[in-house]
């Protein structure tokens, strides 16, 4: 009996010596920052891995990385320097729609996108390349603004697929407006912001707004 009793007592000085020593740790400031450090640099490689998931490896691979801003009218964030001119990002990370969107950009695409988020003239000097290749959340394919699906603006939820522009907009005229068509279409046909959309898989399936007839749109 007596024997238990000490091997009774022993194990809890060791336990209470190993709940001190962990409250210690915790009350280490100096160590609530190495894991806030930790955590923070685990977040950004989560961020580089997901936006090179939106191109090929020999693509994105040496892109440079870009975080969105934490705000509205933030500025965008270098994760990782590139050296091929390609810039990709990780998903949209407010509204839209669920799931991941993450995208890749060569200099005249990205050139283009800026104009377009500016509500700009986009400049026309030369063919562009965008690839998404884990699709996207959704977007009208009339409305270049749209920001929501509507009964008459075509929403459209595209998987995976690579989005080109064109100098001169008339080459974009042979190509159907219907992402359904099962092949190439252009989204936002008579606007400045036309652009093709090349599915490198199946599209989704058609959503009540989208099957409609399209739309006069503003340019």
């Amino acid at each position: 009996m007596r024997t238990t009793v000490v091997a009774l007592i022993g194990s809890l000085i060791v336990a209470g010596a190993v709940v001190r020593a962990q409250e210690q740790a915790h009350a280490n400031p100096a160590g609530k920052a190495a894991r806030a450090k930790a955590g923070e640099a685990a977040a950004v490689q989560a961020k580089i891995r997901e936006a090179r998931s939106a191109a090929p490896r020999d693509i994105s691979g040496n892109a440079t990385i870009m975080d969105w801003p934490d705000t509205p009218n933030g500025q965008m964030k270098q994760l990782r320097a590139g050296t091929n001119g390609w810039m990709c990002m990780p998903s949209t990370g407010a509204g839209g729609g669920v799931g991941a969107d993450p995208m890749c950009l060569d200099k005249a695409f990205s050139a283009w996108a800026g104009a377009w988020m500016g509500k700009k003239d986009p400049p026309a000097s030369s063919m562009g390349t965008a690839y998404m290749l884990r699709g996207d959340k959704g977007a009208s394919n009339t409305d270049p603004f749209a920001t929501g699906q509507t009964p008459d603006n075509q929403w459209v939820t595209s998987g995976p697929h690579v989005m080109m522009i064109v100098p001169d907009l008339s080459q974009l005229d042979a190509f159907p407006t219907d992402p359904h068509n099962g092949g190439p279409w252009v989204m936002w046909k008579g606007t400045k912001y036309a652009h093709l959309m090349v599915p490198v898989a199946a599209m989704p399936k058609a959503t009540t707004s989208a099957k409609r007839a399209p739309t006069t749109t503003k340019q």
